[in-house]
């Protein structure tokens, strides 16, 4: 049920606009001063409010404009004995839904409440679909306080409101499009659609009817008519992954959507109007490629209007403790395994890894684990052989003679293997015994 708010000091007026209300099946609250109406206004789910111009103790033109600041999604109407113009324009500019004069304009009460209120919960459903998104993919979801990604969080927020063309740069794997996505949820294009396509996982035919979508007969196969991409995000947002990979001739087409907002599906012979924001990304040097022509020079410099550089993994060591753990408690969910925590042992191979794969390597690497995982903690056994053979690489620098590293090679596969003797051996290339004259001679 939608409520909705009277305030007004004529108890006859107040009393008939509410019986009027409820027998159209709304809620009403009345109220009879300013501060009585704050009070209800504040603290009770309301739609819309209608409220007298004249008020005891305020002035309903003035809290018309408290209201909207205080509930921006609910819906004033202002209601006068003695309407005048300059008071009409001020309501409206402080947000009133419309301004109405007592006795004269009875008859539109009703559609009127009724338009207000119907405004009133699209906007508050919108508001709750973007508290969802910025909830799920806000910036507040992006893990990590190292200097670099702070730094990259602060610009993106800062272009976020715009509708500024974004290219983010960085290496495969580092979280370009959560980025992306984090943009577009802070954006007002949030509550439309966010596409992302890869373009570098399809042919040029393939990918130029994903973008700009064809007519029917256009090729063979066109059966009937498709939307492209650039259609289907009309008002949102569309991630152009791995930009750089993208054939010459669509980038062409990518720069007319930039300049002019159209395109021309394949078949087709007039144009399609697109208002979409673009977002790419990148791990090419796009500037090298413009030197080598491969890529258009015309078209970097309009994707490029707001570039921000994501550090690589290896560059932001200090994030993978918080980035292992959120990881960790997603999969562990995921599998419904109860696992607490991570090893000493597992963290410091982690912490010693190159992470050519970035944040998608360790994903991968911790989903990995929690599967194999069959106690509360992971441990150093649950990682993949060569990161435990790198461990050999943090010997001191007096621990470099044969024993030292045969011992130190010995140990970690012992770790790998979780203290399987035989399974160590087989890995080894030894025999068991062997393997236990080892273990005694280096005390392990």
């Amino acid at each position: 049920m939608s409520s909705v708010l009277i305030i007004d000091d004529e108890k006859d007026i107040l009393n008939l606009l509410s019986r009027i209300l409820e027998l159209e099946g709304y809620e009403v609250l009345k109220a009879m001063d300013a501060e009585a109406g704050r009070k209800l206004f504040g603290t009770r789910d309301i739609q819309a409010a209608i409220v007298d111009v004249k008020l005891p103790d305020g002035n309903g033109i003035k809290l018309t404009a408290e209201f909207k600041t205080l509930k921006p999604q609910a819906e004033v109407i202002c209601l006068t004995a003695y309407g005048n113009i300059p008071d009409g324009v001020q309501a409206i500019k402080n947000g009133a839904f419309d301004y109405l004069v007592k006795g004269d304009d009875n008859q539109k009460i009703l559609p009127l409440v009724a338009k207000a209120v119907e405004k009133a919960r699209l906007q508050f459903k919108l508001a709750r679909l973007q508290s969802r998104l910025q909830e799920r993919y806000g910036f507040g979801n992006i893990i990590g306080r190292s200097r670099p990604v702070q730094e990259a969080i602060e610009l993106a927020r800062k272009v976020a409101p715009m509708d500024t063309t974004v290219l983010l740069q960085g290496p495969t794997g580092s979280g370009k499009e959560v980025f992306a996505r984090a943009i577009h949820a802070a954006s007002a294009r949030a509550a439309e659609n966010f596409l992302a396509v890869n373009c570098s996982a399809l042919g040029k035919d393939l990918l130029e009817s994903e973008l700009f979508g064809h007519k029917a007969g256009a090729f063979t196969g066109a059966h009937k008519e498709k939307s492209g991409l650039f259609q289907e995000a009309h008002k949102g947002t569309i991630f152009l992954d791995e930009i750089g990979e993208m054939p010459p001739e669509l980038q062409a087409k990518i720069l007319r959507v930039l300049e002019a907002g159209t395109f021309i599906k394949l078949g087709d012979t007039r144009e399609t109007k697109v208002d979409v924001r673009v977002i790419a990304a990148t791990n090419r040097n796009l500037e090298q490629e413009v030197q080598e022509g491969s890529f258009r020079e015309d078209l970097f410099y309009r994707i490029s209007v707001f570039a921000i550089r994501l550090p690589s993994l290896s560059e932001r060591k200090e994030d993978i403790p918080e980035l292992a753990e959120h990881f960790m408690r997603y999969f562990a969910a995921k599998t419904n395994k109860q696992i607490t925590g991570i090893s000493p042992d597992f963290l410091d191979a982690l912490l010693r890894h190159e992470w050519k794969g970035n944040i998608r390597e360790l994903r991968n690497i911790i989903e990995r684990a929690v599967i194999l995982a069959e106690t509360p903690h992971l441990g150093a056994n649950l990682l993949p052989f060569d990161f435990l053979i790198k461990k050999q690489a943090g010997l001191s620098s007096g621990a470099f003679s044969l024993k030292d590293m045969e011992k130190a090679h010995i140990a970690n596969v012992l770790a790998y293997t979780g203290g399987n003797k035989t399974k160590a051996a087989e890995l080894l290339g030894i025999g068991l015994t062997t393997l236990y004259n080892k273990i005694r001679e280096y005390g392990l």
